[in-house]
């Protein structure tokens, strides 16, 4: 007998596009392939929450916003419609790059992708349109290129345009993805396995605990070791002083070194490692990078002016890579924009992990008077 999917859950969807898709970059791609996931059924007379992730995640907002998304959550698939696409250079299932000299995909390339899934959809309005970090880029972007599409953006721990410090941080990792000589072989000649852009896990490392020191056995995976360098180096970004002192401090007050955070950053490193592809993850931080709302449009103060969508911004206290600063110009040149702020121990992944306040803010706004 089959069993029915759960209504309640989130469906996977893979369409291909296959008109020539140009890039700002001036590159033009043979059709593009986009993985995305919705509510079961139809959008017509549900309210359209369309979701954009963040830079290594997939398109199932449940997988990594499960205080948020799921059954009796604040975004209830039975009760509204939600939909989350997996960006351009992912490699969960929407084009991805084949080695280290795949075009430049820049954030606006994203968004038209989403763009070209929307109006594929038939979806006219989406009445919350969401993102956190890099999902944040792409819904500014979004709203500011096509600001009749949504009545409602949040928009958390993101910035209109990439700043200096986080671009400096990218290029670090990228270096840490040139070390390594399975990326590039190191003389600039593509490794023999570098068409297979594609999320595997390494059968050979037996590290799968915190804790745990141990170099990881020999991979295949090209990339594998600068990706989990890179990888230590955003989380650094990511969290905050107090955030390891909470979690990191040493237990062992008469040891010669203090090796908890060091064992930490390398189990996160090789987390990613095992999940992701090093060529998305280049990729992904060079589209970083691009993201300017005020390219070719006089400037980020002119950009942000032409969104009419009523706009949240929520900031976090404790984050280092975007800081409330950043927070705060944006909700000062969006028109009629409110700022909210999280308080956080644990830095800009805080937009991850602070699902109270987050739903808080939601409901405050959301359930606000329309702006005059």
């Amino acid at each position: 007998m089959t069993t029915q999917p759960l209504q309640t859950s989130l469906q996977e969807h893979t369409i291909t596009f296959p008109d020539p898709f140009p890039l700002e970059c001036g590159a033009v791609l043979p059709g593009i392939t986009v993985r995305y996931h919705s509510s079961y059924g139809t959008h017509t007379g549900r309210n359209v929450i369309w979701i954009c992730h963040a830079l290594t995640a997939n398109s199932n907002p449940a997988d990594w916003w499960p205080t948020l998304v799921g059954t009796d959550k604040f975004f209830d698939p039975a009760q509204d419609y939600l939909i989350c696409a997996n960006v351009l250079g992912s490699c969960y299932g929407s084009t991805q790059p084949d080695g280290p000299d795949f075009p430049v995909i820049s954030i606006r390339d994203m968004v038209q992708a989403h763009e070209k899934l929307r109006q594929h959809l038939g979806i006219d309005n989406v009445h919350l349109l969401i993102g956190g970090s890099s999902g944040g880029f792409q819904s500014v972007e979004w709203a500011v290129s096509h600001p009749h599409i949504c009545n409602n953006l949040c928009l958390i721990a993101c910035s209109a345009q990439i700043s200096p410090w986080a671009t400096a941080l990218n290029e670090s990792q990228r270096m840490a993805l040139h070390a390594d000589p399975t990326f590039l072989n190191g003389n600039g000649t593509p490794t023999t396995n570098q068409g297979t852009a594609t999320t595997q896990q390494n059968q050979n490392d037996s590290t799968s605990q915190p804790g745990n020191n141990e170099k990881p056995e020999t991979t295949t995976t090209p990339g594998y070791n600068g990706l989990a360098v890179a990888r230590s180096i955003a989380l650094l970004s990511y969290r905050s002083y107090e955030g390891y002192c909470q979690t990191q401090a040493e237990t062992e007050n008469d040891a010669l070194t203090a090796t908890r955070a060091g064992s930490y950053q390398q189990y996160q490193g090789q987390k990613l490692a095992e999940r992701f592809c090093a060529y998305s993850y280049y990729t992904l931080t060079r589209s970083l990078d691009s993201h300017n709302v005020g390219r070719h449009r006089g400037g980020v103060p002119a950009a942000l002016s032409r969104i009419t969508a009523r706009t949240l911004c929520l900031g976090i206290d404790s984050d280092l890579l975007f800081p409330l600063s950043e927070i705060d110009y944006m909700a000062r040149h969006i028109p009629g924009a409110q700022m909210g702020t999280l308080s956080s121990d644990f830095g800009h992944d805080g937009f991850l992990l602070e699902h109270e306040q987050i739903t808080s803010q939601l409901c405050k706004f959301l359930n606000s008077e329309a702006r005059p």
